[in-house]
Order: structure tokens, then C-alpha cells, then sequence
């Protein structure tokens, strides 16, 4: 049960982004001048959510799950092609999609990395016996 637990916020993720990209292209809201950058940030984010989600169910497998989001990006752009107003773009997978990935995992792994003991932080004579 545990093991499925981990794997409940990349399930989340993907539904997220699946609905979100069946949207028609004329219900989209428009954000005029930030438009472009708002979409791609959304873009960004979700993946990079994604990523750590994916990160999670595999136990720390940061390659992997960097994997499985681009191939997901990749089957999402395929899934737009078929949403009314919408079209699949490469450019969101190699850049939007990859960075977000990328950037979740870095920050997940700086995140998790295991605190090491400093010496310098430890009370005087901790060591000494």
C-alpha cells in the first residue's frame, strides 16, 4: 500500500496535465501580453512537478524520472493534436517541458540530499572523550 501511496501524486500530475491540455484552444484563457510566458511557466511547473512525482514512486531515480516525463510530454503533444484550437509543438518538450523537468529534479535532489555532520557546527568538545 505504500508503494502505491508514492506513486498517487504522479497520477495526479498526469491527469492534471492530460485535462489541462484537452482543453480547446478558444477556452484557453488569454493573459494578453503575458501570455506566451504564463503558458510556457505552466509548462515549466507542471513537469518539473511531474518529475519529482515521478522521482517519488521510483525511489530516487532522478534519470528515470526525468525520462518518464519527457516520454509523457511527448505522448501529451501527441494527445494535443488531437484538442480542437490546439497543436502539438516540439519546442514544448525540448525546451519547456525538459527545463521544467530538470529544474524539479535538481531542486528535489538538493532537497533530499542527506544533511552531512559539520564539524565546524558541532558544540566544542563534542567529539572529545
Amino acid at each position: 500500500m505504500t508503494r502505491l501511496k508514492n506513486w498517487l501524486p504522479a497520477c495526479a500530475m498526469m491527469a492534471l496535465i492530460f485535462t489541462a491540455s484537452s482543453i480547446p484552444g478558444g477556452a484557453l484563457p488569454d493573459f494578453e501580453e503575458f501570455d506566451f510566458s504564463i503558458k510556457k511557466l505552466g509548462h515549466a511547473i507542471g513537469y518539473a512537478l511531474l518529475s519529482v512525482s515521478y522521482a517519488r514512486g521510483l525511489g530516487q531515480r532522478p534519470r528515470l524520472a526525468w525520462l518518464l516525463a519527457i516520454l509523457f510530454a511527448i505522448t501529451d503533444e501527441f494527445h494535443q493534436s488531437f484538442t480542437p484550437g490546439r497543436s502539438p509543438s516540439v519546442w514544448d518538450v525540448l525546451v519547456y517541458d525538459n527545463l521544467g523537468a530538470t529544474i524539479g529534479l535538481l531542486i528535489f535532489k538538493k532537497i533530499t540530499k542527506p544533511k552531512q555532520k559539520d564539524s565546524a557546527s558541532a558544540p566544542p568538545f563534542a567529539n572529545s572523550q
